[in-house]
Parts: C-alpha cells; structure tokens; sequence
C-alpha cells in the first residue's frame, strides 16, 4: 500500500513513527493508502529546514521570488487535471469541482506574483528639517498552515504562495483524509526552483497540531476548519505568543425575498447548498422564505433536488460524489432524521442513498427540509453535508433579525431584484461576506476572504491585503543625514518644527 510522507528540505522524507492514518477512495469504500503521522522530532526538523533556508529565502530579491511563483502558476496550469485527479479519487468531489477548486487556488498564486506591488512602502520627505520616514513590511519567520479535508489544494494556496512571497518559509499540515494534492503542489514547487526548505509538509494529527503552535520558532500559525477547532488553535497559538488567523465553521443563510426571480433562486439554492455535497464552509445551509414564496421556492428547489445525478466523481456524468468518510455519512443522515422528529417536515429524504456498483462507499442524497424550528439540531449546528434547511419569515424585518442572530457570520446572500433592499440588507447583514444575488460570495484573489463572530478568530482575514499584513510585519525608518554644517548638542525632545 502507497505510503504518503513528509516533504522536507525540498524532498520526501520517511516517516518513522511507525503511526499511519487511513486514506480512502470515498467512491469505493476502500482505503488505498496510507499516511504517515508525525512525531514531534519530525515536526521541529521540518521547522528547523524552514529556519535554515528563512536566512537566505528571507533575504532575497523580489524578482527571485516571483521568478519562482511564476514558474509554479505555469506548471500549476500545465497539471490541474493531474491534482484534480488526485482530489477525487481523496476527497470524493466530482472532477469539475476539484477544477474550479485548483482554479480558485491559482488565483492567490497570481497575487502573489504580483506582490512587488503589494510591498511598496511608503516614504514622507522632510517631516522636519533633513528628516525623512519611511514604512516597509518584513517577512516574519517560519510561519505554519493547518488546513481542512474538503479543500486540499485549494486552502494551501490560499496560504503558502502569499507567505513565501513574502519572504517566509513555511509548513503545511494538511488534513489526513486526502494528502496527495498538497505532496503534489510540494513537488511542483521544488520543479519551479523554489529553494529546498522553503516550503515543508508534516503529515500528521493532534501531535503534529500541537508542536507547531508550541513551537518557538513558528512566528504565525493560519488554519481553517471547524469553529471548536479553530477556538482551540487561536486559544494554544496566541497562549504561545503567534500571530494566528483562525476561520472556522459557518451557517450560511441565503434570504430570498418576494420580488425575486424563484426559478432563478432554486437554481442557485441548489449549486450553494449541494455543490460538492455541501462540505464547503460558504455553502448555503439555510433558505430563509420571506412572506408567501416559501410554497413556491421550496417545490422549485425540490424537483431539481429529486433529479440531481449522483455518482463517483470520476464519472462526468455525476453532479454530486460521495462524503469524505462513512462516519461524516452517517452523521449527516442523523440530522435528518432528528429534524423530522423535532418538528420540520422532510421534503426530500437523501438518507440511505446507494450507487449502483459502488454500495461500499460514502454515498447520501441530497435532502430538503422544510419550516425547520430554528431550535432544531439541523438549524443550530452545522452539519457540512447536502442538507439545506428552509426557514420561514413573515418580513424582511423578521429574516434580518433571524439571520443576525446566529452564532456565525461567514457569508450570506439576499436574492431580490429591489436594489435599496439589497443595498440595506448589505449594511445591516452581520457577515464577512454578503452577495447579492450570488449564493457563494468566496472574494476573488485581491479582496480577503473571511467571516464574523464565530467564523473567525484573529484580526486578520485570509488572503489579499490581509494575507499580506498578517504574513509580514511593519517597520518605520527615521533617518536623518546631516548637513556638514550641522553640529552642537540639543538634549530637548524631537519636534516637528
């Protein structure tokens, strides 16, 4: 059985603690490979490579930089079947999704080859007399990425390319359940030139977790997961004195008012909520129905629900693949259970779903459930699966007050052709992320990604201009050259005159 190890000082390195963890083909059922788990001298030599290459990686041009993240974005663009091949047959997701997700991640490369622009500082001239300031940003160090199972290259990406640009080095943990995408970009990286050490992957669990937020030479930890995870993981890195940009799980609404196009909505309702069987922190788990569309939408939403095409993901036939494991499978069926029997009526059952000649994997249908009590467990909790809850509301009022109101605030939609409605509800609207008339509002490249209350912990969001700021530190230079005729002593405060 394939062995998936480490990546470091810009090579495989064998794993030796003898601990493996399961990789599965969520199609089939069948675990195909294995993964090696770090041990904590495993992870300080992975830190200890990104400390070592951080003296010369951290002094280099920006030109040799981009130079690199230019040839990664080529050879990136030349194997996007190749790692999305890699996040099917892992993660389950269907070919085209896996795609887009490569896609999504190619974007941050684009930014970050572009970040000469983005660390152009910032120079006053003779603020007092022969006085000048300038503000620059320096990289931080060895900086650390935790990432999640349902996007295995595209969160990487949303991390590594700004980090390094940026003149850090870097470590990866990436989720156990699919490996083999983030080890594939690792050796694209070493293909485009990028110095050994400068990017390095610890495969492993909790341990793993635990070093590198203990670590003392790991200066920024950036994760996203599940909100009780990425308490624990600001909570541990800030008790160990890091910066840390935790983003964490979501309950995402999507309010769809009187006046909107509902053939138009059911469409959307149906991509935001199933679309990589819903393991996706920005899909859409809650249609909140204002006044009388509720009927209207929910049979809409139902009938495309009913014909969704099911199947593996490398089959370009199927719309939707199979769950991550078989344990997240049943999990997600108990919520629909649990919601029949808490008051919600379950318009569309996906529970004991099965694909023929694929019985053995971690396949479930899609399921609708209509007037869910916000006290039910499928309302409250987020449930990452294709589950989409429909709640009612008699007025636009009553749909902003039910939506602020939840725990999380990653992103939210309004459908509605009324432009001061939708220009209210983005004011008023308690995200980090609102569309209008887009289900999943996912910010391109240039602008961060990331949510409120208990979506994110941490100042800082993920990528764009936030990237930057939380990958680099600031600095002000004074300076003054004196004039030759200048001189004598002035034991007074500096002033500006």
């Amino acid at each position: 059985m394939k062995t998936i190890n480490h990546w470091i000082g810009g090579k495989p390195v064998e794993g030796t603690s003898g601990r493996f963890g399961p990789v599965y083909n969520p199609a089939t059922g069948a675990q195909e490979k294995q993964i090696a788990l770090a041990t904590v001298d495993e992870v300080d030599a992975a830190v200890a490579t990104a400390k070592a290459a951080f003296e010369s990686w951290g002094q280099s041009s920006l030109a040799k930089r981009t130079a690199v993240l230019f040839k990664f974005r080529e050879l990136l663009d030349a194997h996007r079947d190749e790692i999305a091949e890699l996040i099917t047959a892992e993660h389950g997701k269907v070919h085209s999704d896996a795609l887009g997700e490569v896609a999504r991640g190619m974007e941050i490369v684009e930014l970050a080859c572009g970040i000469s622009e983005k660390l152009k500082g910032e120079l006053s001239t003779q603020v007092s007399t022969r006085v000048d300031v300038a503000s620059i940003r320096q990289p931080l160090g060895v900086v650390a990425g935790i990432t999640p199972f349902n996007f295995p290259a595209m969160v990487p990406m949303w991390m590594f390319p700004i980090a390094i640009a940026t003149g850090n080095t870097f470590v990866l943990k990436p989720s156990e359940k699919d490996p083999s995408a983030s080890f594939r970009l690792a050796e694209l990286l070493a293909e485009a030139g990028l110095p050994d050490g400068v990017f390095n992957i610890v495969q492993g669990d909790k341990v793993a977790v635990d070093r590198l937020l203990e670590h003392p030479d790991v200066a920024a930890v950036s994760f996203v997961g599940s909100t009780p995870i990425a308490k624990y993981i600001h909570l541990k890195a800030v008790e160990h004195d890091k910066r840390v940009q935790a983003l964490g799980g979501a309950k995402n609404h999507m309010l769809v008012l009187p006046d909107a196009d509902l053939d138009f909505a059911a469409d959307q309702a149906i991509n935001a909520a199933y679309g990589s069987a819903g393991e996706r922190c920005m899909a859409v788990s809650v249609v909140v129905a204002v006044g009388d569309t509720g009927d209207e939408l929910v049979a809409k939403i139902a009938e495309r629900a009913k014909n969704l095409r099911i199947g593996p993901g490398n089959d370009p036939a199927s719309e939707m693949g199979p769950l991550i494991t078989r344990e997240h499978r049943d999990k997600v069926a108990s919520y629909v259970a649990s919601a029949a029997e808490q008051g919600a009526e379950v318009v569309v059952d996906g529970t004991g779903y099965s694909v023929d000649g694929h019985e053995d994997g971690f396949f479930i249908g899609v399921s609708l459930l209509d007037k869910v009590p916000v006290t039910a467990d499928a309302y409250k909790d987020e449930i990452f699966g294709p589950v989409l809850c429909v709640v009612r509301a008699d007025t636009y009022d009553d749909a902003i007050k039910l939506i602020n109101s939840s725990r999380w605030g990653n992103g939210t939609a309004i459908f509605t052709r009324d432009g001061g409605a939708a220009r209210r509800f983005q004011l008023e609207v308690q995200a980090g992320m609102v569309g209008v008339n887009v289900p999943i509002p996912v910010p391109v490249g240039y602008h961060s990604f990331g949510g409120w209350k208990d979506s994110l912990f941490g100042d800082l969001h993920i990528y764009g201009n936030d990237g930057v700021a939380f990958y680099t530190q600031g600095k002000v230079i004074t300076t003054r050259w004196p004039d030759p005729a200048d001189g004598g002593i002035n034991l007074g405060f500096p002033s500006n005159s």
